[in-house]
């Protein structure tokens, strides 16, 4: 329950985590967003206001004659100009084309200067309360009476002799401009929190995710636990049972205390095999199983085998046969010691669960590419969604059959590990209650160069 709660912990600050970081990713982009398009759209601005200003610049600058004048014709380019000092009648009519007609004439306002600066005649909408003292600067943002923000551009205006006439400064509103950003303001604020809460039930989901190989590395560590607490303490009470009672005796006699010797021997030499297959399998978490790299003859490992296993075989009622079916001697590179652990477990694997008046054959063929060993039963089968577990360490497909056969459910990951250190491949098929077979194909390499090399390689050297 305690670890339950440690990891459920360990999602939630996971994915808090990840949450915090994702808010502070898409803040910063929000933010460059943001600057992108005000930058953006501020150029744009600019680029709008210098190209109306050069337009009316131009068309202004060669009527003009004497300086300070508005001539009569600016009046008919600028229907709505107000000379400063005369009665303005502001002229609406549609009959008369303004020069500002291409630009909504709401945002857009002109104003004329003499060369001292004052202000000689205003066209356009000119906002109310704004500075009526003259800024040579060439760009400026202004504020009305009402704080409404404005942008101008100012230029020098000169008569048809080439003399200063005075100066031209046209502005436009900036209301269109704050509204669009202020749009995009209100987006990026609306839009962050709802992509935050998704993210948020995104990083919950992806922290499960994460934790989800870690959660299961730590069942298989707490069975794996339990699987060699009850491995070591089966010979353990057997040994100890065995003890104590031979200490109850008030008189042992020879063939009694051969058989309590016998007995905790027996026991002695099933905990040395259980400690040497952890440890095996220890080292191979740590690093791959180093090799030695010799040439085997897979014809006669198959051969001493199937001899040595004979007794087994006889005393459990089970007809144990080899196949050859390759005329030539079958010969790879690898570790002989560790090829005779890998086809002796599935030797004895099969013998183990083959019932009385079976049979378990061992066949030795090859293809194309790789050796073919194959360790055919007619044993009691594997059911098929067990399959892809019958590798892990302690699986048994029946427990109180193999803790009758005194199997410790390593025998099949020590041979799945092996044929991975020789880059072969272990399958298997199995139809229940009518045997199993367990394919090995390991890659050939050896060819009469190889060889050469091998030798060359142990051969001592002389200085």
């Amino acid at each position: 329950m305690n670890q339950n709660k440690l990891f459920n912990l360990t999602r939630v600050r996971l994915a808090l985590w990840y949450a915090l970081v994702m808010a502070v990713i898409l803040s910063l982009c929000g933010f460059g967003v943001y600057k992108a398009v005000s930058h953006a759209h501020w150029v744009a601005l600019d680029r709008e206001l210098e190209s109306v200003a050069g337009t009316i610049h131009d068309s202004i600058e060669l009527k003009l004659k004497q300086p300070g004048r508005i001539e009569p014709v600016v009046q008919q380019l600028l229907p709505n100009i107000c000379v400063l000092g005369e009665r303005c009648i502001q002229q609406q009519s549609s009959s008369k084309r303004h020069i500002l007609s291409a630009i909504h004439q709401g945002y857009y306002y002109v104003r004329f200067f003499d060369n001292s600066g004052r202000l000689i005649a205003i066209a356009g909408s000119h906002p109310e309360g704004l500075s009526l003292v003259f800024n040579k600067e060439l760009w400026q943002t202004l504020k009305d009476s009402k704080g409404n923000p404005y942008h101008q551009i100012s230029f020098v205006l000169h008569t048809q002799e080439n003399h200063d006439w005075g100066y031209i400064q046209v502005g436009r509103s900036l209301e269109d401009f704050n509204s669009y950003l202020d749009a995009v303001k209100l987006i990026l604020v609306v839009g962050l929190p709802t992509t935050m809460i998704v993210v948020s039930v995104a990083s919950w989901w992806l922290a499960g995710l994460a934790m989800q190989p870690i959660y299961q590395s730590y069942r298989q560590i707490q069975q794996f636990t339990a699987d060699v607490a009850h491995e070591l303490r089966t010979p353990l009470a057997a040994t100890q049972a065995t003890v104590e009672s031979a200490l109850l005796m008030p008189k042992l006699d020879e063939i009694e205390a051969r058989d309590i010797l016998q007995t905790i021997n027996r026991q002695n030499h099933r905990l040395t095999s259980l400690v040497v297959d952890l440890l095996l399998l220890a080292r191979l978490d740590r690093q791959p199983m180093p090799l030695r790299h010799e040439v085997c003859c897979l014809n006669d490992i198959v051969n001493d085998l199937i001899e040595e296993f004979a007794a087994i075989a006889f005393s459990a009622k089970v007809t144990l046969t080899s196949a050859i079916r390759v005329e030539q001697p079958l010969k790879i590179v690898g570790d002989s010691d560790q090829l005779y652990r890998l086809v002796s477990n599935l030797i004895i694997n099969a013998i183990q669960y083959t019932p009385q008046s079976g049979k378990v054959i061992v066949v030795l063929d090859r293809n194309e590419n790789c050796a073919v060993i194959q360790v055919q039963d007619t044993g009691i089968g594997i059911p098929h969604q067990e399959l892809t577990r019958i590798f892990d360490r302690f699986y048994r497909v029946n427990s109180d059959r193999s803790r009758k056969t005194g199997g410790s459910g390593l025998g099949l990951a020590i041979a799945k590990a092996i044929i991975q250190s020789h880059q072969g491949s272990l399958n298997v098929q199995s139809q229940l209650g009518k045997g199993s077979t367990f394919t090995i194909q390991l890659p050939l390499d050896v060819t009469p160069i190889s060889q050469f090399k091998l030798l060359y390689r142990r051969q001592p050297k002389f200085k």
